[in-house]
């Protein structure tokens, strides 16, 4: 089975990397946008008895490495 984990911050967090994308891009001439966030994708690949067991795995590396829950969230889009 495979999963793309998406990480990003929450609502109200601080997102450096998107501010500065976003000025950068405004320096470029690229002058309607509105908003830049950073996102990190994880493609995971896992075999598992079933999607069930494999999606509870993909949450317990989430909370345990791969996102922090304090700033941010995370989300399991099924590829295969």
């Amino acid at each position: 089975m495979i999963a793309d984990v998406y990480i990003e911050l929450k609502e109200g967090v601080a997102d450096p990397e998107g501010e500065s994308t976003k000025k950068a891009l405004k320096l470029l001439g690229f002058d309607n946008v509105k908003s830049v966030s950073s996102i990190k994708v994880f493609r995971i690949e896992l075999s598992a008895e079933s999607r069930e067991k494999a999606e509870e795995e993909i949450k317990q590396m989430c909370e345990k490495l791969l996102a922090n829950p304090v700033i941010q969230r995370y989300r399991i889009n099924w590829i295969s």
